[in-house]
């Protein structure tokens, strides 16, 4: 059956069953789904309102001047009321807005609390690497750790620097001049008192004038 034929018998159809033209019944039909569309406009819910995400307001960086290694892990995020802090070259950063990268469970969280500047040259993550070291250092390792400190310079605020400790002696140094002279009279030298110096004969006309 062809495209024709089927026309002809739907229209026959609409004539029998509506007693309309087959033009008037499909005007009548456009017409019936426009207004069915513009009526079931108004009854549609409102879209929900767009969802705000609330950011965290960090507090302002606090500067904690000249600390030590020892005291830079007390800032390893562990305490929610401290700062994040973490360090490179000796420069602490304030690093409380990455706490998802360096904070508890973060990817660099045990560089957090420490001076990771050989562990970020070598992008280790290695405890043996997590201190402020760079002895050894080849040249693209430090270009790798120059990299890093920009990045941190222009991203997190520089709050202290790291205290550098130096080993104490047992004492104050020892006179060396003295350590000889001591050493003189022990191996029975001579003296530095002039009077031991003086000339035999010298010696003999003092005690002639005396007599």
């Amino acid at each position: 059956m062809g495209v024709v034929a089927m026309w002809e018998m739907l229209k026959e159809a609409i004539v029998a069953y509506t007693g309309l033209s087959p033009a008037t019944f499909f005007t009548i039909l456009a017409l019936a789904l426009a207004f069915y569309y513009a009526i079931s406009g108004f009854f549609e819910p409102p879209p929900p309102p767009p969802r705000i995400v609330e950011r965290e307001v960090l507090p302002p960086p606090v500067e904690v001047g000249e600390i030590t290694e020892e005291e830079l892990k007390a800032y390893d995020g562990t305490d929610p009321k401290k700062p994040l802090l973490m360090a490179i070259k000796g420069q602490i950063y304030d690093v409380s807005q990455g706490r998802g990268f360096y904070g508890p469970g973060g990817p660099y969280a045990l560089f957090a609390g420490k001076d990771a500047s050989r562990a970020l040259a070598k992008m280790s993550f290695e405890e043996k690497d997590l201190n402020g070291d760079m002895s050894g250092l080849g040249p693209f390792e430090l270009e790798a750790l120059n990299d890093w400190e920009f990045r941190f310079m222009g991203k997190y605020a520089k709050v202290g620097t790291i205290k550098k400790t130096v080993a104490a002696t047992d004492g104050p140094a020892e006179d060396s001049s003295q350590t000889e002279d001591a050493a003189v009279k022990d191996e029975g030298g001579p003296s530095k008192n002039p009077d031991e110096y003086a000339h035999p004969k010298e010696v003999a006309v003092e005690e002639v004038a005396k007599e």
